[in-house]
């Protein structure tokens, strides 16, 4: 008994830290509510695509932007004089017959002699039929052109939708120190692209700007309209203004897409959600505030957390290399050995996670590693923001330095005993 009081009190005045671990007394996983362990991510569900694209436009409904091609004998041009034929090209028009009329800001057409006739909502064939009756004196009362006169409508250039994008998802920029290339500060970027009617959706903006979110984003997309009333500056976000401080100041209404959701989760967004207007800003934010934290015997760090699948303790600890059933030698070539290595020296494995369950406590969650490579249930997933302490237990303590203290004692009674044989002193037997 005194040589076991003995060893203690030197252990501790040798500042052992497993027992003067402060955070040793947690909350055994088994004990823990469902909401402090957390979701798997492994139950979300990618979103259908489609419900990021608008619905097909059939038929083709006119609106301001839109640009016709007519042709309106003895209004636009003399009776029999040809009309200029348009080419498909490569800005998006098609092949039409006709000279170019566009729609006004106000949904009409304006053909000479006639007074400006409303288009908005009709199909094209809808609108060449308006615009015979009033020719024609159909409506309007005054006949200009005979019923047979030439009277075409085509359409010859959808209207077009400015958008900007701003991405947080593009690599680094690299920064050289002497020979060596590091990642660097994140650089965003933004675009400004033009879709045409029909494609003016999220999707499509998403495939002119590099393809859905990458790795290092969140799984959602968020767009940035104008409120009522109000005009949104495209150029806001791209020269600093935070997206917090366009919705809080009321020039912005913000849509929030999520691109994964858990089985029971109803998709709540609409065609018009999804269908952009011009001025629109689609958003695309990074994920840098998903880490997790080490410390304790694993040493201190920084580590990102997966965004597509779970990451529990065991693996949060083996993909920083630290000591896991191997006599508490680690692995990280920029941490010293956790603890002395040698035969009988125990692993350590008491790892507690601090868990933030508000903005002011935290809950610190007792593992026992050796229990959670057989039960399954006793690897918590990590969450964003948990911080790992791994240290020994205070028997897994006492028993390395029993060992230590063992194997030094059986290796200073071996150089005694050779000293007394005359082994290493240079004298004949």
């Amino acid at each position: 008994m005194h040589r076991i009081a003995l060893i203690l009190a030197t252990i501790s005045a040798s500042g052992c830290a497993s027992l003067t671990n402060p955070v040793a007394d947690g909350v055994p996983v088994r004990r823990l509510p469902a909401e402090v362990l957390g979701r798997p991510k492994s139950e979300l569900r990618a979103i259908p695509l489609t419900a990021l694209k608008q619905p097909e436009l059939d038929p083709y409904r006119l609106d301001r932007g839109d640009v016709l091609a007519v042709v309106a004998d003895d209004l636009i041009a003399p009776e029999g004089q040809p009309a200029p034929v348009k080419l498909p090209d490569a800005t998006g028009n098609t092949a039409a017959l006709g000279y170019p009329v566009p729609v006004a800001d106000d949904g009409t057409i304006s053909v000479p002699r006639l007074a400006p006739i409303s288009v908005k909502g009709l199909t094209v064939a809808e609108a060449e039929k308006r615009l015979r009756e009033y020719a024609t004196g159909v409506k309007g009362g005054l006949e200009l052109v005979k019923p047979a006169a030439r009277i075409t409508v085509q359409l010859l250039q959808k209207r077009r939708y400015q958008v900007t994008v701003v991405r947080e998802d593009s690599q680094p920029v690299p920064v050289q120190v002497g020979s060596q290339v590091y990642g660097g500060n994140r650089k965003g970027n933004g675009y400004s692209i033009t879709l045409e009617a029909g494609q003016n959706d999220v999707l499509r903006a998403l495939n002119a700007t590099g393809g859905p979110p990458g790795l290092d984003a969140r799984n959602e997309v968020t767009v940035y309209r104008a409120a009522k009333g109000k005009a949104l500056d495209a150029t806001a976000m791209l020269d600093g203004v935070s997206r917090k401080q366009l919705v809080m100041c009321g020039d912005a209404v913000a849509v929030r897409i999520p691109l994964r959701l858990y089985p029971e989760q109803q998709l709540t967004i609409s065609a018009d959600d999804v269908t952009l207007k011009d001025g629109d800003i689609v958003s695309i934010e990074a994920r840098d505030t998903e880490v997790f934290y080490t410390s304790g015997l694993v040493g201190g760090g920084q580590f990102p957390l997966p965004r597509d699948y779970d990451l529990d303790v065991i693996q949060a600890i083996a993909q920083v290399r630290g000591p896991l059933l191997n006599g508490g030698f680690s692995q990280n070539a920029f941490v010293a050995n956790s603890v002395g290595s040698g035969i009988g020296t125990p692993s350590p494995s008491l790892c507690t996670v601090l868990r933030k369950v508000s903005p002011t406590r935290q809950v610190p969650i007792r593992v026992d590693l050796n229990r959670a490579f057989l039960d399954p249930r006793e690897r918590i997933l990590i969450l964003p923001g948990d911080i790992l302490v791994l240290q020994e237990r205070p028997e897994e303590s006492i028993g390395r330095y029993l060992s230590q203290t063992f194997r030094l004692s059986t290796s200073l009674d071996v150089v005694r005993a050779g000293s007394l044989n005359g082994v290493g002193t240079g004298s004949n037997p």
